[in-house]
């Protein structure tokens, strides 16, 4: 293991050289370009023995990354905001056909006003698309899921593509200490690819096939299932993880404070730590303050955000995303579990950092003390007038 002073992006990139793929297809788009930029680097140096494929545009990366994942090796990709939403008719292609690809999202914002800033209303668009969403805090983790998602994404009770979700900008180019694990020990991890129901031209099969009204429904119903057993592998993966190198990760979710906590914010992404520091400050003002950080949007994890919340008597969702004329996607699904356990208790979603608006630990302290004041609703943070 070496210990390097690196950005978020290289962070990743490193990961997933230890992970070994052999066809990596990519095109640049900020604030990506550097993941790939490295990847190539490696690939031509020697570190990575892989393809390194240079594509003409993000539909025809992920593109290429199916029909490598179908020949039955090892693949990886990348993209970003519009790149992504291009690849957007390749995403259930690669999830229908059950290809453990694995792709790194820099989170940012879509257009029209064009904006190269982050926020997470690209990947979250992209939610039904089939694809395991994990959503990292920081380098070090971006680092270890990658690693860990090779593993969870070609388990053959899975057998799903996995989208690593990393905050553009606020992660993928600040630099931070980072553990680089070394390739003896990531081998230990993700074992060599077994891949099922590859092009073979000695066991010839059907591959991207039609399939009508009749029969449809139990491909969907397989990939679902896939999908939730994914639940299991992610926790069977983190405890082999923290043998081999002595760090743990919690699952779906990760709780700070939330055991007596009367009021429980709930978020994702980079902007959890802010959450963390704003709850010890409210703490200290009285109010019992928690954070729940949601890890993975897909599968979503129900359970583990009831039990997180069950003694609470308010929350409240941050998130950088908004479904228009409505609510935002991640207080959305929330809501749905709530509701689907029988819990009721006071509700508001708050919408901030659109187009990389900055949120404030101001911001956050203001959210817990409108819970606090018993305060519900969808609100954008640092607009206070209503709709136009």
């Amino acid at each position: 293991m070496t210990r390097e002073f690196i950005s978020g992006n290289d962070a990743l990139a490193h990961g997933v050289r230890l992970a070994s793929p052999k066809v990596i297809s990519a095109y640049p788009i900020t604030p990506q370009t550097t993941v790939v930029e490295r990847l190539s680097e490696m690939a031509e140096d020697g570190s990575l023995d892989a393809e390194f494929i240079h594509v003409e545009s993000e539909h025809s990366a992920l593109s290429c990354a199916i029909g490598a994942s179908a020949a039955g090796v090892r693949t990886f990709t990348a993209t970003s905001s519009q790149g992504l939403l291009y690849m957007a008719e390749c995403l259930p292609y690669a999830a229908g056909g059950r290809f453990p690809i694995v792709m790194m999202n820099a989170n940012r914002s879509i257009a029209l006003p064009w904006n190269i800033y982050g926020d997470q209303r690209d990947s979250l668009m992209l939610l039904d698309s089939g694809w395991i969403q994990a959503y990292v805090q920081d380098a070090q983790e971006g680092l270890d899921l990658a690693l860990m998602s090779y593993r969870i994404a070609e388990h053959p009770e899975v057998s799903t593509p996995f989208m690593i979700n990393m905050d553009g900008f606020h992660l993928t180019h600040t630099y931070e200490v980072v553990d680089v694990p070394d390739k003896e020990s990531a081998d230990r991890l993700i074992p060599p690819f077994r891949p099922v129901g590859c092009i073979d031209p000695g066991s010839p099969q059907n591959i991207g096939f039609s399939a009508g009204p009749e029969h449809n429904v139990f491909f969907k119903y397989k990939a679902h299932c896939g999908m939730l057993r994914a639940r299991d592998v992610i926790k069977e993966t983190e405890q082999a993880f923290s043998r081999i190198f002595g760090r743990e990760y919690s699952g779906l979710t990760e709780g700070y404070r939330c055991e007596d906590a009367d009021h429980v914010l709930i978020t994702l992404g980079s902007i959890s730590g802010l959450c963390r520091g704003a709850a010890d400050a409210a703490r200290a003002e009285g109010i019992r303050a928690g954070v729940l950080r949601i890890r993975y949007m897909r599968p979503f994890p129900a359970e583990e955000t009831v039990a997180a919340v069950s003694g609470a008597k308010s929350i409240a969702v941050l998130e950088k995303d908004i479904s228009f004329g409505g609510t935002g996607t991640v207080f959305a699904n929330v809501g749905s579990a709530l509701f689907s356990a029988g819990l009721n208790m006071r509700a508001s979603n708050y919408i901030g950092g659109l187009g990389g608006r900055d949120i404030s630990i101001g911001d956050v302290r203001k959210i817990f003390s409108d819970m606090a004041a018993g305060k519900t609703g969808v609100r954008f943070i640092g607009i206070e007038e209503g709709p136009e």
